[in-house]
């Protein structure tokens, strides 16, 4: 079934005091994942926050390089999740003079008219007597650029324990600011006063930082508000390994008692692993939430090569947070093809499809390790194709990858323009058919695949989801990538899915 066209909107530029509003967007983004395909940006960036401001959703990353490299903040905004502008360097360490290098963990928000982003830089420890902490830029736009309204760290040290990084910043219903914090296994929160740049008072004994530190706490504090409840999320295990995750508190106060109640985000080795320091969108005036976090693609080692992601966060009745699942899909409606990877061929988005030129065996193969799987995909030969003797389809338990005709091992099932769907195995250049069936098939028309694979039985559908074309049995592959393949035609693909059984 074909999509709809990509929405589009035009947003006028609002005065400086509606810029400051938060309004709910003209587009509803209501999604199961990231529709248009994790990772959601191109480039390594990490530690999201989000906002958003004027009916526009804004993510604010670090830039995942090392440390002396860290030394700018971009940030993205959308209108509706899914179509992404870059803003470069909004704010840099040229406008902070006692910052310079690890500028990490953007906390962003507005008020008063004004712009304000929370960071960390340098990385100081407890024995340091270096300047560093946690800083606070101010802008008149949100994709700044940020500059230093008080020429110094606003957290400068440590205090019960907490390094001062990895902020997040909430301003409560009665208006209240707060800014959750810190590093190293320990956990604070302040007040902000009106003006956003100074530190108030948390009690009549004059105190500023208390601890709230929940079981298992790393890093990577953040607060938002649901029906009334407060949630505090944190992120647990090392930030360079794969067991980095997300788990989070409920209280009845934005200053705690914060006990932990379930790690809700954490690796999946079929999609990817180390998920962890997110942001939450919430969509305003409903009840559709998001988790945004950053993740490592399964082939990467590099622990600095982490990715933008988000998925849907859904609520129990009671209001604790179901385990969130990382779906796989893309749709290209954003217009690229982020997160897959060509071996051959001449593979490119065009009008919301992922388009192949004529080869002989080109893929184009998403970073998955999927054993057991569902696969749904949109097929279409092109009319245009030069040859009436070719195939176009999907590649899944794919490994050992070489450009070539079957330069790989795993299974492929084509759409055939002689009128039958293949299902067949490559063994690194040699090839074996395993089953086909009988169908119609015309140049131009788009057909709806779906692979069932349980250990070793792989049942093909085409267009009937209710009785496989294809059902045989072959053990010969457990696991490995997936993605799409052209042999001899031109084709595109559409509303690829791929999920757990």
């Amino acid at each position: 079934m074909k999509k709809m066209a990509a929405l589009q909107v035009v947003m006028a530029q609002p005065s400086i005091a509606a810029m400051a509003s938060i309004l709910a967007p003209s587009v509803v983004p209501n999604y199961t994942t990231s529709e248009s395909g994790n990772p959601f940006v191109d480039g390594w960036y990490a530690d999201p926050d989000c906002a958003q401001y004027n009916g526009t959703y804004w993510v604010y990353p670090t830039s995942s390089y090392d440390y002396d490299q860290q030394t700018y903040l971009d940030a993205f905004s959308s209108p509706d999740l899914v179509h992404w502008t870059r803003h470069a360097d909004i704010l840099t360490t040229a406008n902070f003079n006692w910052a310079t290098r690890a500028v990490w963990a953007p906390a962003p928000i507005a008020r008063n008219g004004k712009y304000y982003l929370y960071f960390g830089a340098n990385d100081i420890q407890e024995t340091d007597t270096i300047v560093g902490g946690i800083g606070v830029g101010m802008s008149d736009r949100p994709e700044g650029p940020y500059f230093d309204p008080i020429g110094e760290p606003l957290i400068g040290a440590y205090r019960n324990g907490a390094q001062p990084i990895d902020q997040a910043v909430f301003i409560d219903d009665d208006g209240q600011a707060y800014m959750y914090y810190g590093g190293h296994s320990h956990a604070n929160v302040v007040k902000l006063n009106e003006d956003m740049i100074s530190l108030g008072i948390l009690d009549s004994s004059g105190t500023q930082f208390k601890e709230i530190t929940p079981t298992n706490y790393v890093e990577g504090p953040l607060m938002f508000k649901r029906n009334g409840t407060y949630y505090l999320m944190w992120s647990e295990g090392g930030w360079g390994g794969p067991d980095y995750a997300v788990s989070y508190a409920m209280s009845s106060s934005p200053l705690g008692p914060f006990d932990r109640v379930a790690k809700i985000l954490q690796q999946d080795p079929a999609v990817a692993v180390g998920s962890g320091h997110n942001g939450v969108i919430n969509v305003p005036g409903t009840d559709i939430w998001y988790i945004v976090y950053h993740r490592r693609p399964l082939s990467e080692t590099e622990e600095n090569h982490r990715v933008l992601a988000y998925d849907r966060m859904y609520f129990n009745v009671d209001g604790t947070i179901r385990p969130v699942v990382m779906l796989v899909k893309d749709n290209f409606e954003d217009g690229n093809m982020v997160g897959w990877t060509d071996y051959g061929g001449c593979f490119a988005v065009s009008n919301g499809e992922l388009t192949a030129g004529p080869s002989l065996g080109g893929m184009a193969l998403l970073d998955t390790n999927f054993t057991d799987l569902v696969y749904d995909a949109d097929v279409t030969i092109s009319p245009l194709s030069p040859s009436a003797d070719g195939n176009a389809g999907l590649v899944f338990r794919v490994t050992n990858v070489t450009v070539g005709a079957d330069g790989y091992n795993g299974y492929y099932v084509g759409i055939a323009t002689a009128g039958q769907v293949i299902l067949g195995k490559a063994d690194g250049g040699g090839w074996t058919q395993l089953g086909s069936a009988s169908m119609s098939v015309t140049a131009g028309t788009q057909y709806h695949v779906r692979v069932r694979a349980m250990e070793s039985e792989l049942l093909v559908y085409v267009e009937d989801m209710a009785w496989p074309k294809i059902n045989v049995t072959d053990a010969s592959y457990q696991g490995g990538q997936d993605g799409v393949r052209v042999h001899g035609v031109a084709a595109s693909f559409d509303n690829v899915s791929i999920a757990k059984p």
